[in-house]
């Protein structure tokens, strides 16, 4: 028997979108699994030894490879996400990187599976 190699990237839409300096609105992306890396780097930052909160943004800011046509997304686009959609990603970031038993994803549409308890949110304690 052989292990089907499960995905490492994941598309989402957000609640209501990032609107870039063009007025053009990003609502649809996808997000890669998190590294170690991802998740470390950001601890040396000045900003995360200012505002621990801010982990949260730097993180995924290195995991959303995509936000509609934007594919060089920055710590910049994510602050300038409205709270709703920064919300949402936190969720769904800790949905795709559980690894211990919580929120479950379908590999093929992302969708929640079942109801779990849900995670803090990235960046928090």
């Amino acid at each position: 028997m052989t292990d089907t190699p499960q995905p490492t990237e994941f598309e989402f839409e957000l609640p209501r979108g990032f609107m870039d300096t063009n007025g053009t609105l990003h609502r649809k992306g996808t997000m890669r699994l998190a590294t170690a890396h991802d998740e470390i780097e950001p601890l040396v930052d000045l900003r995360v030894r200012k505002n621990p909160a801010y982990l949260g943004v730097l993180v995924l800011a290195s995991v959303i490879t995509r936000l509609g046509t934007i594919t060089d997304v920055t710590a910049e686009t994510i602050e300038g996400l409205y709270a709703t959609d920064l919300a949402y990603l936190q969720v769904f970031y800790e949905r795709v990187n559980a690894s211990d038993g919580l929120p479950k994803l379908c590999y093929s549409c992302g969708a929640a599976l079942g109801q779990d308890e849900p995670r803090d949110r990235l960046g928090e304690s």
